[in-house]
């Protein structure tokens, strides 16, 4: 099974990408933590390639992972492409 995050690692994620440890709901943070997810996913399934609950998971992050870019990218487009940017994800 894929590892969950700890507590201090979520926080250290929140704090880079949100602004603040304590908010969590930042679309920013949220979609650092759903970055962090899924590449821990796509490095479970390399080694695990017949788990088909964490490939239906990963498909899950990846979809929700798009809708919060493409609110992001509406939002505000400064804030979208500096997070693509720092995350490393081609858009």
């Amino acid at each position: 099974m894929a590892e969950y995050l700890k507590k201090e690692q979520k926080e250290e994620i929140f704090a880079e990408f949100g602004g603040d440890k304590k908010n969590t709901g930042s679309v920013e943070g949220q979609i650092a933590l759903f970055t962090r997810r899924i590449q821990g996913l796509s490095d479970h399934l390399q080694t695990n390639y017949k788990d088909h609950s964490s490939r239906r998971a990963l498909l899950s992050l990846v979809g929700k992972r798009k809708r919060y870019l493409n609110y992001l990218a509406k939002k505000d487009i400064m804030k979208y492409r500096d997070l693509i940017a720092k995350l490393g994800l081609r858009k």
